[in-house]
């Protein structure tokens, strides 16, 4: 009996030991392995955690280009007025016709090819063309403006467009991430950033009503009429 509990203190005793030089020299050896066995006490960060990628797939397919024609005049030559180059070139100083593009940006409200965007974009248009995210182009024809809001409705033929879902405008807060898509300066479908800097802006003197969401995203020539949306995908 006394043989026995010998040789277990012994064991005990280098075990004891060998665990002392191991926690010394090597300390990492008696840490948990957590990552492998996926346990609980760390959380693992998905490298996609900060994407909007999601949100953007839902709603960019709901975004066209808009492009418009509209009729107008060269400019007239500065010597236009004077009889004697009126006497020999009279002709020339005629301000020919010539026609204008413009672009803008919708966004399809309905699977049935309604389209909503600024008035301004469209105002005066003779032609418009839509351009849907697939790259395919479709006439459009304007169902109803309204000047003093700056928006306009536009029609193109088709079904089961891909339509964009509204959201709830009085639910945002200042600080909310938003993203604008739209097709700025013509070179394509473009997604840019930023927050909800205030609610309710008025009296700026752009339209007679007036209750805008300010936002710091980036949004230049070509954006009007896009979308300005949350990054819930739900």
């Amino acid at each position: 009996m006394c043989r026995l509990w010998l040789i277990f203190s012994q064991s005990v005793t280098i075990l004891l030991a060998a665990l002392l030089i191991v926690q010394t020299l090597k300390p990492e050896w008696l840490k948990p392995t957590t990552e492998a066995s996926g346990a609980p006490g760390r959380e693992l960060t998905s490298p996609r955690a900060n994407s909007y990628s999601e949100g953007v797939n839902r709603a960019a397919p709901a975004v066209v280009n808009i492009y418009t024609t509209k009729a107008g005049r060269s400019a007239r030559h500065p010597f236009a007025e004077d009889p004697l180059f009126r006497r020999f070139f009279g002709e020339l100083f005629e301000r020919e016709p010539r026609r204008t593009a413009s672009l803008g940006s919708g966004v399809i409200v309905s699977d049935r090819g309604f389209i909503i965007t600024n008035n301004h974009v469209v105002e005066a248009a003779e032609e418009i063309e839509v351009a849907l995210v697939n790259g395919k182009k479709r006439r459009a024809k304007i169902v109803g403006t309204d000047p003093d809001t700056d928006l306009a409705v536009l029609r193109v033929d088709g079904a089961n467009l891909p339509a964009i879902t509204f959201g709830q405008s009085e639910a945002l807060k200042v600080g909310d991430v938003v993203l604008a898509i739209g097709n700025p300066f013509g070179v394509g479908q473009t997604v840019t950033m930023g927050i909800v800097s205030a609610l309710g802006r008025s009296n700026l003197d752009i339209n007679t009503y007036e209750n805008f969401i300010q936002t710091d995203a980036a949004i230049n020539p070509g954006n009007s009429g896009g979308a300005l949306i949350d990054t819930a995908v739900c």
